[in-house]
């Protein structure tokens, strides 16, 4: 609320960049009760003698651009502001405020990573068969692409030629990315969104745009899932840092097992809760037990084996799509121990399957 066309352009300039819609008045509205359901009011300096009578609320800013206005904080106790802002100083700061009011502040995602532990052992196809089973139970499910190299897990989904954003459009995020505005612009695959890389050149990306990206997945809520590759640099450690748990998938084999253990090692400087999925078959005397102790990590489940999964995704459906198969199963069983209420054993809880 301002008559200060300057201030209104650099506020209507800060909705934008935090991806909120504003709605913009002179004075108070007609209808009060706008002014109480809006889930933030910024009320410019000019405004404030304006505001005067309106119902006391939260989320009330004065904004203003004079370091020395003598009576600014009488002004903002008059109208109930729970802060004073001066811009530019405290622009990054409003950006965050406005588009944690805009998406809401819920519960975080519940962030899931999924690590092979050598080349080939289906991480990518747990990944997709966690995300497509979380989507169909109704979950607000986003499927994120951490391997540049793993040649676009959108393809595991037969989407690689649907419309929307990939990697290479947010290589150069640096500071805030609206949660709404990241999943409409990503491709809708089987009730979820996937966020995978383009077809053409090597992009890299770096920290600060994984951090931007993944930190607005999570304030969406529901549950994310990111599938990551094997080394670790600054990129991936910023992944796993944002993760709240993380699956390393194991084949039952002796080679496996020890390619498993460097993951781990690297992986485990960042992740606190890493655990193995192993996958059969077996070399003798070896079971997922055996894998789980080997390593030195909690077992979250052995991997079952689902016949016909290539010729399933060749004929359309995704890694988990036929809801009575084993690795559907497998993960519907995952989540609903992962999500359980706190009292029941943790969000992020369960044990071995």
């Amino acid at each position: 609320m301002t008559e200060d066309v300057e201030l209104l352009d650099d506020l209507l300039r800060l909705c934008a960049a935090a991806g909120a819609e504003p709605e913009v008045h002179h004075s108070l509205p007609e209808d009060r009760g706008s002014w109480e359901r809006a889930p933030m009011v910024l009320v410019g300096d000019d405004a404030a003698q304006r505001c005067r009578g309106a119902v006391r609320r939260r989320g009330v800013m004065l904004v203003g651009r004079d370091q020395d206005a003598p009576d600014v904080w009488r002004r903002a106790v008059e109208i109930g502001a729970e802060y004073v802002l001066r811009l530019p100083d405290s622009e990054s700061w409003l950006v965050d405020q406005i588009a944690n009011a805009s998406e809401g502040v819920g519960r975080p995602a519940l962030t899931v990573g999924v690590i092979g532990g050598r080349g080939g052992s289906g991480a990518s196809t747990l990944a997709c068969a966690l995300a497509v089973t979380a989507a169909r139970a109704g979950r607000r499910t986003m499927l994120i692409d951490g391997d540049p190299l793993g040649g676009g897990i959108d393809v595991l989904l037969g989407g690689e030629r649907a419309e929307g954003m990939r990697w290479p459009d947010f290589a150069h995020s640096k500071g805030r990315v609206g949660g709404g505005a990241l999943e409409e612009s990503l491709p809708a695959l089987h009730g979820l969104r996937v966020l995978s890389w383009g077809r053409d050149d090597w992009v890299v990306i770096p920290p600060q745009a994984m951090r931007a990206v993944l930190a607005a997945a999570r304030r969406l809520g529901g549950v994310v899932v990111v599938d990551l590759p094997r080394r670790v640099d600054e990129s991936v450690a910023e992944a796993l840092a944002q993760l709240d748990l993380g699956l390393l998938v194991v084949p039952g084999e002796l080679r496996a097992v020890a390619a498993a253990k460097r993951v781990a090692s690297m992986a485990g400087m960042v992740l606190d809760d890493l655990r193995v999925v192993s996958r059969g078959p077996y070399a003798a005397g070896l079971d997922e037990r055996w894998v789980a102790q080997a390593l030195g990590l909690p077992l979250a489940g052995e991997l079952p084996l689902e016949a016909g999964l290539s010729a399933a995704q060749d004929g359309g459906t995704p890694p988990g799509g036929s809801a009575r198969g084993p690795l559907a199963r497998f993960c519907t069983a995952f989540w609903e121990r992962a999500l359980a209420p706190e009292g029941a054993g943790g969000r992020a809880g369960g044990g071995a399957s």
